[in-house]
Protein backbone atom coordinates (compact mmCIF):
# COMPACT_ATOMS: atom_id res chain seq x y z
CA UNK A 1 0.00 0.00 0.00
CA UNK A 2 1.67 3.68 -0.63
CA UNK A 3 0.28 6.73 0.54
CA UNK A 4 -0.57 10.01 -1.74
CA UNK A 5 2.61 11.70 0.93
CA UNK A 6 5.32 9.58 0.03
CA UNK A 7 7.16 9.28 3.60
CA UNK A 8 3.77 10.04 5.52
CA UNK A 9 1.84 7.67 7.72
CA UNK A 10 -0.06 7.05 10.62
CA UNK A 11 0.84 4.54 12.79
CA UNK A 12 -1.97 3.19 15.51
CA UNK A 13 -1.72 0.77 18.76
CA UNK A 14 2.46 0.65 18.75
CA UNK A 15 4.59 0.19 21.42
CA UNK A 16 7.74 2.02 20.90
CA UNK A 17 10.78 1.59 22.29
CA UNK A 18 11.89 4.23 24.52
CA UNK A 19 15.51 5.46 26.48
CA UNK A 20 15.66 2.98 28.54
CA UNK A 21 15.08 -0.04 26.42
CA UNK A 22 11.79 -0.61 27.20
CA UNK A 23 8.59 -0.12 25.58
CA UNK A 24 5.67 1.71 26.34
CA UNK A 25 2.33 1.76 25.92
CA UNK A 26 0.59 1.54 22.88
CA UNK A 27 0.14 4.63 21.40
CA UNK A 28 -0.28 6.58 17.72
CA UNK A 29 3.30 7.63 15.85
CA UNK A 30 2.45 9.98 13.41
CA UNK A 31 5.16 10.39 10.87
CA UNK A 32 5.33 13.40 7.75
CA UNK A 33 7.94 13.70 4.82
CA UNK A 34 9.44 11.14 6.64
CA UNK A 35 10.15 12.74 10.41
CA UNK A 36 8.19 11.55 13.44
CA UNK A 37 6.21 14.53 14.63
CA UNK A 38 5.55 15.84 17.86
CA UNK A 39 2.08 14.23 19.69
CA UNK A 40 -0.86 15.76 18.43
CA UNK A 41 0.63 16.81 14.88
CA UNK A 42 -2.71 17.58 12.59
CA UNK A 43 -2.57 14.46 10.27
CA UNK A 44 -3.14 15.41 6.51
CA UNK A 45 -6.03 13.75 4.59
CA UNK A 46 -5.39 10.86 2.59
CA UNK A 47 -2.55 9.38 4.95
CA UNK A 48 -1.88 6.05 4.87
CA UNK A 49 -2.33 4.68 8.47
CA UNK A 50 -1.04 0.86 9.70
CA UNK A 51 -2.79 -0.49 12.34
CA UNK A 52 0.26 -2.00 14.75
CA UNK A 53 -2.56 -4.30 16.95
CA UNK A 54 0.14 -3.82 19.87
CA UNK A 55 3.09 -5.09 18.07
CA UNK A 56 6.95 -3.48 19.35
CA UNK A 57 7.82 -0.44 17.28
CA UNK A 58 11.65 0.03 17.27
CA UNK A 59 13.92 1.79 15.18
CA UNK A 60 15.68 0.18 12.19
CA UNK A 61 18.70 -1.55 13.51
CA UNK A 62 22.47 -0.47 12.75
CA UNK A 63 25.05 -3.56 11.76
CA UNK A 64 28.03 -1.69 12.12
CA UNK A 65 30.04 -4.85 10.91
CA UNK A 66 29.11 -5.31 7.42
CA UNK A 67 30.30 -6.56 4.47
CA UNK A 68 27.97 -6.19 1.92
CA UNK A 69 30.32 -7.41 -0.82
CA UNK A 70 29.94 -11.14 1.32
CA UNK A 71 27.48 -13.51 -0.43
CA UNK A 72 28.80 -16.70 -0.52
CA UNK A 73 31.03 -18.78 1.30
CA UNK A 74 33.13 -20.27 -1.73
CA UNK A 75 36.26 -17.89 -1.85
CA UNK A 76 37.14 -19.56 -5.23
CA UNK A 77 33.79 -17.92 -6.86
CA UNK A 78 34.75 -14.30 -5.42
CA UNK A 79 37.94 -14.61 -6.87
CA UNK A 80 36.41 -15.45 -10.06
CA UNK A 81 33.90 -12.57 -9.77
CA UNK A 82 33.96 -9.98 -12.50
CA UNK A 83 33.85 -6.63 -10.57
CA UNK A 84 30.33 -5.98 -12.82
CA UNK A 85 28.72 -8.82 -11.57
CA UNK A 86 30.24 -8.31 -7.80
CA UNK A 87 28.57 -4.82 -7.80
CA UNK A 88 25.11 -6.55 -8.67
CA UNK A 89 25.64 -8.82 -5.84
CA UNK A 90 26.26 -5.77 -3.27
CA UNK A 91 22.77 -4.39 -4.83
CA UNK A 92 20.84 -7.60 -3.66
CA UNK A 93 22.92 -7.68 -0.52
CA UNK A 94 21.51 -4.03 0.58
CA UNK A 95 17.87 -5.16 -0.47
CA UNK A 96 18.05 -8.14 1.56
CA UNK A 97 19.66 -6.17 4.38
CA UNK A 98 17.04 -3.61 4.72
CA UNK A 99 14.85 -6.23 4.04
CA UNK A 100 15.81 -7.62 7.79
CA UNK A 101 15.00 -3.77 9.17
CA UNK A 102 18.45 -3.07 9.24
CA UNK A 103 18.59 0.59 8.05
CA UNK A 104 22.18 1.69 9.17
CA UNK A 105 24.87 -0.34 7.78
CA UNK A 106 29.23 0.30 8.44
CA UNK A 107 30.28 -1.64 5.91
CA UNK A 108 33.97 -2.07 6.83
CA UNK A 109 35.99 -3.73 4.02
CA UNK A 110 33.64 -4.05 0.64
CA UNK A 111 31.81 -0.68 -0.37
CA UNK A 112 33.00 2.48 -1.67
CA UNK A 113 31.94 5.71 -1.69
CA UNK A 114 29.80 4.96 -5.22
CA UNK A 115 28.00 2.26 -3.81
CA UNK A 116 26.72 4.73 -0.51
CA UNK A 117 26.13 7.22 -2.85
CA UNK A 118 24.20 5.18 -5.13
CA UNK A 119 22.15 4.16 -2.39
CA UNK A 120 21.10 7.71 -1.14
CA UNK A 121 20.46 8.25 -4.77
CA UNK A 122 17.74 5.73 -4.36
CA UNK A 123 19.97 4.01 -7.67
CA UNK A 124 18.80 0.80 -6.04
CA UNK A 125 17.27 0.33 -2.36
CA UNK A 126 19.32 -0.59 0.73
CA UNK A 127 20.23 1.22 3.99
CA UNK A 128 21.87 4.53 4.92
CA UNK A 129 25.68 3.82 4.61
CA UNK A 130 29.11 4.59 6.10
CA UNK A 131 31.86 2.96 4.20
CA UNK A 132 35.89 2.34 5.02
CA UNK A 133 36.92 1.11 1.18
CA UNK A 134 39.38 -1.77 1.21
CA UNK A 135 41.07 -2.24 4.89
CA UNK A 136 44.42 -1.44 5.36
CA UNK A 137 47.21 -3.91 5.81
CA UNK A 138 51.10 -4.96 5.87
CA UNK A 139 52.33 -7.01 3.53
CA UNK A 140 51.84 -10.34 5.40
CA UNK A 141 49.10 -9.27 7.42
CA UNK A 142 45.21 -10.25 8.27
CA UNK A 143 44.02 -9.15 4.54
CA UNK A 144 47.28 -9.89 2.50
CA UNK A 145 45.60 -11.92 0.22
CA UNK A 146 48.43 -12.91 -1.72
CA UNK A 147 48.87 -16.38 -4.14
CA UNK A 148 52.31 -17.78 -3.82
CA UNK A 149 51.28 -20.02 -6.84
CA UNK A 150 51.31 -17.28 -9.17
CA UNK A 151 52.95 -14.67 -7.47
CA UNK A 152 49.93 -12.40 -7.15
CA UNK A 153 48.34 -9.90 -4.83
CA UNK A 154 44.82 -9.67 -4.08
CA UNK A 155 42.82 -8.34 -1.13
CA UNK A 156 42.63 -11.28 1.63
CA UNK A 157 39.69 -13.30 1.25
CA UNK A 158 38.75 -11.71 -2.67
CA UNK A 159 36.48 -9.68 -0.52
CA UNK A 160 36.35 -7.15 -3.53
CA UNK A 161 37.82 -7.90 -7.29
CA UNK A 162 40.02 -6.25 -8.62
CA UNK A 163 38.94 -2.40 -10.11
CA UNK A 164 40.25 1.20 -10.93
CA UNK A 165 40.11 3.27 -7.95
CA UNK A 166 39.41 0.42 -5.45
CA UNK A 167 42.27 1.85 -3.27
CA UNK A 168 45.48 0.64 -1.37
CA UNK A 169 45.22 -2.24 1.48
CA UNK A 170 48.68 -3.27 1.30
CA UNK A 171 50.94 -0.31 3.32
CA UNK A 172 54.23 -0.53 4.46
CA UNK A 173 56.15 2.21 6.73
CA UNK A 174 55.12 5.53 7.39
CA UNK A 175 54.95 6.89 4.72
CA UNK A 176 53.15 4.75 2.64
CA UNK A 177 50.51 4.89 5.37
CA UNK A 178 50.24 8.66 4.97
CA UNK A 179 49.69 8.22 1.34
CA UNK A 180 47.03 5.06 1.77
CA UNK A 181 44.91 7.43 3.82
CA UNK A 182 44.82 10.66 2.13
CA UNK A 183 43.98 8.64 -0.99
CA UNK A 184 41.15 7.07 1.10
CA UNK A 185 40.06 10.35 1.97
CA UNK A 186 40.36 11.86 -2.02
CA UNK A 187 37.82 8.50 -2.42
CA UNK A 188 35.38 9.90 -0.35
CA UNK A 189 35.64 7.21 2.66
CA UNK A 190 33.32 7.44 5.86
CA UNK A 191 35.89 5.52 8.16
CA UNK A 192 39.79 4.29 8.20
CA UNK A 193 39.97 0.46 8.89
CA UNK A 194 43.22 -0.75 9.76
CA UNK A 195 44.12 -4.65 10.21
CA UNK A 196 46.35 -4.34 13.39
CA UNK A 197 46.28 -8.15 14.69
CA UNK A 198 45.64 -11.09 12.57
CA UNK A 199 42.64 -12.84 11.94
CA UNK A 200 40.86 -16.33 11.39
CA UNK A 201 40.52 -16.43 7.55
CA UNK A 202 44.03 -14.80 6.84
CA UNK A 203 45.64 -16.84 3.79
CA UNK A 204 48.89 -16.35 4.99
CA UNK A 205 50.59 -17.67 8.79
CA UNK A 206 49.47 -15.43 11.57
CA UNK A 207 47.52 -15.68 14.78
CA UNK A 208 44.46 -13.39 15.90
CA UNK A 209 46.25 -11.57 18.21
CA UNK A 210 49.65 -11.45 16.38
CA UNK A 211 50.10 -7.42 16.05
CA UNK A 212 50.40 -6.17 12.66
CA UNK A 213 51.89 -2.57 11.73
CA UNK A 214 54.11 -0.87 13.66
CA UNK A 215 52.93 2.11 16.53
CA UNK A 216 54.78 4.20 14.21
CA UNK A 217 52.40 3.42 11.47
CA UNK A 218 49.24 3.18 13.37
CA UNK A 219 50.43 7.05 14.72
CA UNK A 220 49.77 7.82 11.26
CA UNK A 221 46.96 6.57 10.34
CA UNK A 222 45.27 8.11 13.12
CA UNK A 223 47.38 11.51 12.80
CA UNK A 224 46.09 11.97 8.95
CA UNK A 225 42.75 10.68 9.08
CA UNK A 226 42.42 12.77 11.92
CA UNK A 227 43.07 15.57 9.93
CA UNK A 228 40.59 14.92 7.19
CA UNK A 229 37.90 14.18 9.51
CA UNK A 230 37.85 10.87 9.47
CA UNK A 231 37.42 8.43 12.53
CA UNK A 232 39.57 4.95 12.53
CA UNK A 233 38.78 1.21 13.59
CA UNK A 234 41.08 -1.25 14.01
CA UNK A 235 40.12 -5.24 13.47
CA UNK A 236 41.92 -6.48 16.11
CA UNK A 237 41.68 -9.76 18.42
CA UNK A 238 44.10 -8.76 21.08
CA UNK A 239 47.97 -8.53 22.39
CA UNK A 240 50.12 -5.36 21.57
CA UNK A 241 48.15 -5.18 18.47
CA UNK A 242 44.94 -3.78 19.83
CA UNK A 243 46.31 -2.03 22.78
CA UNK A 244 48.37 0.47 20.14
CA UNK A 245 45.80 0.94 18.54
CA UNK A 246 43.55 2.12 21.48
CA UNK A 247 46.51 4.14 22.77
CA UNK A 248 46.66 5.58 19.07
CA UNK A 249 42.91 6.81 19.52
CA UNK A 250 40.63 4.46 17.30
CA UNK A 251 37.35 5.52 17.66
CA UNK A 252 36.66 1.41 17.79
CA UNK A 253 37.99 -2.33 17.92
CA UNK A 254 36.51 -4.68 16.03
CA UNK A 255 35.96 -8.47 17.41
CA UNK A 256 38.52 -8.40 20.37
CA UNK A 257 37.98 -11.88 21.15
CA UNK A 258 41.22 -11.75 23.46
CA UNK A 259 40.37 -8.43 25.16
CA UNK A 260 41.82 -8.44 28.64
CA UNK A 261 40.80 -6.35 31.52
CA UNK A 262 43.99 -3.77 31.51
CA UNK A 263 42.63 -3.12 27.49
CA UNK A 264 39.13 -2.52 28.99
CA UNK A 265 40.07 -0.18 31.01
CA UNK A 266 42.34 1.60 28.61
CA UNK A 267 39.27 1.55 26.04
CA UNK A 268 37.05 3.27 28.72
CA UNK A 269 39.44 5.63 29.36
CA UNK A 270 40.11 6.98 25.45
CA UNK A 271 36.30 6.38 24.53
CA UNK A 272 37.00 3.61 22.41
CA UNK A 273 33.97 1.33 21.33
CA UNK A 274 33.45 -2.44 21.07
CA UNK A 275 31.98 -4.23 18.57
CA UNK A 276 32.03 -7.85 18.93
CA UNK A 277 30.69 -9.66 16.21
CA UNK A 278 29.53 -13.29 17.71
CA UNK A 279 27.70 -14.27 15.14
CA UNK A 280 30.66 -14.08 12.86
CA UNK A 281 32.18 -16.48 14.73
CA UNK A 282 28.90 -19.43 14.99
CA UNK A 283 28.45 -19.02 11.39
CA UNK A 284 32.48 -19.76 10.91
CA UNK A 285 32.75 -22.71 13.26
CA UNK A 286 29.59 -24.40 11.66
CA UNK A 287 31.67 -24.40 8.03
CA UNK A 288 34.51 -25.37 10.44
CA UNK A 289 32.62 -28.41 12.00
CA UNK A 290 31.05 -28.96 8.02
CA UNK A 291 35.06 -29.13 6.95
CA UNK A 292 34.80 -26.23 4.81
CA UNK A 293 37.49 -24.09 5.96
CA UNK A 294 41.45 -24.87 5.42
CA UNK A 295 42.62 -26.66 8.07
CA UNK A 296 44.35 -23.43 9.70
CA UNK A 297 41.45 -21.39 9.68
CA UNK A 298 39.18 -24.14 11.01
CA UNK A 299 42.17 -24.30 14.10
CA UNK A 300 42.16 -20.23 14.83
CA UNK A 301 38.26 -20.38 14.39
CA UNK A 302 37.87 -23.32 17.09
CA UNK A 303 40.13 -21.36 19.68
CA UNK A 304 38.56 -18.05 19.10
CA UNK A 305 35.07 -19.90 19.42
CA UNK A 306 35.74 -21.48 22.58
CA UNK A 307 35.81 -18.13 24.08
CA UNK A 308 33.42 -15.87 22.13
CA UNK A 309 31.89 -13.87 24.07
CA UNK A 310 33.95 -12.88 27.28
CA UNK A 311 35.15 -9.99 25.86
CA UNK A 312 31.46 -8.66 26.03
CA UNK A 313 31.87 -9.37 29.74
CA UNK A 314 35.09 -8.12 30.03
CA UNK A 315 34.21 -4.68 28.29
CA UNK A 316 31.15 -4.06 30.00
CA UNK A 317 32.88 -4.39 33.44
CA UNK A 318 34.47 -1.53 32.34
CA UNK A 319 32.21 0.41 31.31
CA UNK A 320 33.00 0.26 27.59
CA UNK A 321 30.45 1.44 25.22
CA UNK A 322 29.27 -1.85 22.98
CA UNK A 323 27.76 -1.66 19.16
CA UNK A 324 26.24 -4.17 17.49
CA UNK A 325 28.25 -6.18 14.45
CA UNK A 326 27.64 -9.30 11.97
CA UNK A 327 30.79 -9.69 9.77
CA UNK A 328 29.06 -12.69 8.38
CA UNK A 329 30.41 -14.26 5.84
CA UNK A 330 26.42 -14.64 3.69
CA UNK A 331 23.91 -12.10 5.10
CA UNK A 332 20.60 -13.61 6.67
CA UNK A 333 21.76 -14.31 10.17
CA UNK A 334 22.50 -10.78 11.03
CA UNK A 335 20.43 -9.82 14.04
CA UNK A 336 21.19 -13.40 16.00
CA UNK A 337 23.93 -11.18 17.26
CA UNK A 338 21.87 -9.45 19.51
CA UNK A 339 20.82 -13.05 20.89
CA UNK A 340 23.93 -13.40 21.35
CA UNK A 341 24.85 -10.69 23.18
CA UNK A 342 22.34 -11.53 25.45
CA UNK A 343 23.70 -14.68 26.21
CA UNK A 344 26.94 -13.03 26.88
CA UNK A 345 25.30 -11.42 29.95
CA UNK A 346 24.03 -7.86 28.34
CA UNK A 347 20.78 -7.08 29.40
CA UNK A 348 17.65 -7.34 27.05
CA UNK A 349 16.88 -3.33 27.54
CA UNK A 350 20.89 -2.71 26.46
CA UNK A 351 21.08 -4.94 23.67
CA UNK A 352 17.85 -3.50 21.67
CA UNK A 353 20.09 0.03 22.73
CA UNK A 354 23.29 -1.20 21.47
CA UNK A 355 21.46 -2.35 18.45
CA UNK A 356 19.59 1.53 17.51
CA UNK A 357 20.58 4.22 19.32
CA UNK A 358 24.36 2.98 20.08
CA UNK A 359 24.91 2.30 16.43
CA UNK A 360 23.86 5.50 15.35
CA UNK A 361 26.23 7.07 17.55
CA UNK A 362 29.24 5.44 16.34
CA UNK A 363 28.36 6.33 12.98
CA UNK A 364 27.99 10.07 13.94
CA UNK A 365 23.91 9.73 13.41
CA UNK A 366 22.60 10.06 16.36
CA UNK A 367 21.26 13.07 16.13
CA UNK A 368 18.64 12.04 13.79
CA UNK A 369 18.18 8.30 13.83
CA UNK A 370 18.10 5.32 16.61
CA UNK A 371 15.13 7.18 18.35
CA UNK A 372 11.70 6.85 17.97
CA UNK A 373 11.20 10.19 19.09
CA UNK A 374 9.69 13.51 17.32
CA UNK A 375 12.62 15.15 14.74
CA UNK A 376 14.13 12.12 13.79
CA UNK A 377 13.95 10.18 11.08
CA UNK A 378 11.27 6.98 10.57
CA UNK A 379 13.72 4.36 10.17
CA UNK A 380 12.11 1.85 12.29
CA UNK A 381 10.62 -1.82 12.29
CA UNK A 382 7.65 -3.24 13.61
CA UNK A 383 7.75 -7.07 15.62
CA UNK A 384 5.14 -9.38 16.71
CA UNK A 385 7.04 -10.85 19.52
CA UNK A 386 8.44 -8.98 22.47
CA UNK A 387 11.89 -8.08 21.28
CA UNK A 388 13.31 -8.33 25.29
CA UNK A 389 12.75 -11.88 25.21
CA UNK A 390 15.09 -12.14 22.88
CA UNK A 391 13.12 -14.39 20.73
CA UNK A 392 12.80 -12.84 17.89
CA UNK A 393 16.51 -12.81 17.13
CA UNK A 394 16.38 -16.57 17.35
CA UNK A 395 13.93 -16.67 14.43
CA UNK A 396 15.13 -16.02 10.83
CA UNK A 397 12.92 -13.32 9.99
CA UNK A 398 12.02 -11.70 13.60
CA UNK A 399 10.66 -8.44 11.72
CA UNK A 400 7.37 -7.83 10.57
CA UNK A 401 7.39 -4.52 8.87
CA UNK A 402 10.18 -2.17 8.13
CA UNK A 403 9.89 1.70 7.25
CA UNK A 404 12.45 3.96 5.51
CA UNK A 405 11.93 7.59 5.62
CA UNK A 406 8.55 7.22 6.83
CA UNK A 407 7.94 4.52 3.88
CA UNK A 408 6.65 1.55 3.93
CA UNK A 409 9.61 -1.13 2.60
CA UNK A 410 7.80 -4.26 3.51
CA UNK A 411 4.02 -3.47 4.30
CA UNK A 412 3.16 -7.46 5.96
CA UNK A 413 0.63 -5.27 8.95
CA UNK A 414 -0.02 -2.15 6.64
CA UNK A 415 -3.81 -1.59 6.72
Amino acid sequence: MTSPTPGSLVLERVRPLDETGRFGPATTVVVIDGIIQPEGTPVPDGVVRVDGRGRYLMPGFADCHLHLGCFTDDMFLMGAMTATRWTLEVAANARRVLDMGITLVRDVATSDAGIREGIADGLVPGPTMRVSGPPLSQTGGHSDGYLPSIGREMLGGFLVPEYAGRGDYLVDGVEEMRKAIRRQARAGVDWIKLCTTGGLLSTVRDHPDTSEFTDAEIRTAIEEATRAGIPVTAHAYGGAGLTAAVEAGVRSIEHGMFLDERQADLMAARGAWLVPTLVVVEELAELAAKGLLPASAAARVREVHSRSGRQVEVARAAGVRIAVGSDLVVQGRNLEELALLHDAGMPAPEVLLAATLGGAELMGLADTHGRIAAGYVFDAVLIDDDPLSMRPFRTTRPVSAVFQGGRIIRDEVAA
